[in-house]
């Protein structure tokens, strides 16, 4: 927060509760300060009229008291701005305080598994350190594939068999260590709109569903002359880039026509995060284990 901001929200702050204090102070005056008063304020409603009473004592002192506590407060803790309090406590120090006691705490228990291979924590005697790794996962991947990791729409299915950059134990990792940036390039402003449908008609018969049989063959030409770089002259894709396999039955945004098309046409970008700076080494192997085990079970 900037030095602006914290002074606006001191000044706010302070605003707040002095002005309150003011009116209350201010409105006594006005009373007469009797128990009780056949006066009223002017103003009937349904046969019932507000009298003119002071406060009871007991509500006021309860609402000073309130002040002073809120001013202690103020004074004690960082609440005014950046400004810390006499006791110097930040939400930041005490979050990064809980972290250093947990890294202290629950350290040795993800180096117990950390230290195992992949393929050794999918062994049973290992299975609590997989489902550590189950509960990361959840925590930290399922908003985008799935408490199960079967994915959603654009998200990869992480159940199966198919992976756009390889399914090994150090391919996951480095996966989930460095993230990854997918592009697939725009080629509506190349093609055109007819264009555009001529490859999608090809790109269906790839993985065996029907479409114009001349719109596929005109196609064909232009998948090659435009799409073997990235997915092969067989269509069955390439890791080394992500460009996912044409020829089976797996889309990650869809295999209808207009589905399809639309990605021909305007492209597609997926960025999957780097976790490197977000998880330890200990959490991200877990992680790594546990999504290997989802498609070797």
């Amino acid at each position: 927060m900037s030095a602006f901001w914290s002074a606006w929200v001191t000044v706010i702050t302070l605003a707040v509760i002095l002005g309150c204090t003011w009116l209350l102070l201010q409105t006594r005056k006005s009373e007469n300060f009797k128990e009780e008063t056949d006066q009223t304020l002017g103003h009937e409603f349904d046969g019932i009229a507000e009298y003119d009473n002071p406060l009871p004592k007991w509500w006021f002192q309860m609402f000073m008291a309130t002040v002073i506590f809120g001013l202690i407060y103020l004074v004690l803790y960082p609440g005014l701005g950046n400004f810390k309090g006499l006791l110097g406590w930040t939400s930041t120090g005490q979050w990064e305080e809980e972290m250093a006691h947990a890294e202290e705490v629950y350290k040795p228990v993800f180096g117990k598994y950390a230290a195992l291979s992949v393929e050794e924590l999918q062994k049973p005697e290992n299975a609590a350190g997989l489902k550590m790794g189950q509960r990361m996962f959840a925590n930290n991947c399922s908003l985008c594939h799935g408490t199960a990791g079967t994915g959603a729409f654009g998200f990869p299915n992480l159940a199966d068999s198919d992976w756009l950059y390889g399914g090994a134990p150090e391919t996951i990792k480095q996966t989930i260590v460095n993230g990854r940036q997918g592009a697939m390039p725009a080629w509506g402003a190349v093609l055109g709109e007819e264009g555009v449908r001529d490859v999608t008609s090809y790109v269906l018969t790839l993985s065996g569903l029907e479409s114009d049989a001349e719109a596929a063959a005109r196609g064909k030409t232009q998948f090659q002359a435009l799409c073997t770089a990235c997915h092969g002259v067989d269509g069955k894709g390439m890791q080394a880039l992500g460009a996912p396999n044409l020829t089976d039955d797996v889309w990650l945004y869809g295999n209808s026509f207009e589905k399809v098309a639309h990605t021909i046409r305007a492209g597609r970008n997926g960025v999957m995060p780097a976790h490197k700076d977000l998880l330890s080494d200990d959490k991200i192997q877990l992680i790594t284990a546990y999504v290997y085990s989802l498609s070797n079970k």
